[in-house]
């Protein structure tokens, strides 16, 4: 079972980008899914989260506004857009299901059981 993120890179302040998860060995189609942040020195951090069926999202409040998050079923697939990228966005970027076909608040990593391994997003100015 594996979550493989990418589409990540350098990109200036200002930029969108836009990341994806695939997933391989499974289906994820019931499961709420998640993209999670880390920047160096710094704790994990929820960027954003759907339902099962993409019915319902969730965002962090460091990218409410300027994120849009998205799956695709039948291509087992989840996207992240990410737009007017700043500097602090800078960090690793993990994709992620949880445990429940709903996103459980307050969000809650250990209800993500299974992860990506990571796409670098670097915003320079």
């Amino acid at each position: 079972v594996q979550l493989q993120a990418s589409g990540g890179g350098l990109v200036q302040a200002g930029d969108s980008l836009r990341i994806s998860c695939a997933a391989s060995g499974r289906t994820f189609s019931n499961n709420a899914m998640g993209w999670f942040r880390q920047a160096p020195g710094k704790e994990r951090e929820f960027v954003a989260g759907l339902t099962w069926n993409g019915g319902s999202t969730y965002y962090g409040d460091s990218m409410k506004g300027r994120a849009t998050i998205s799956r695709d079923r039948v291509k087992n697939t989840v996207n992240l857009q990410m737009n007017i990228l700043k500097l602090e966005d800078t960090a690793v970027y993990y994709c992620a299901a949880s445990r429940h076909g709903y996103i459980k608040t307050p969000i809650d990593a250990a209800d993500f059981t299974a992860w990506g391994q990571g796409t670098q997003v670097t915003v320079s100015s």
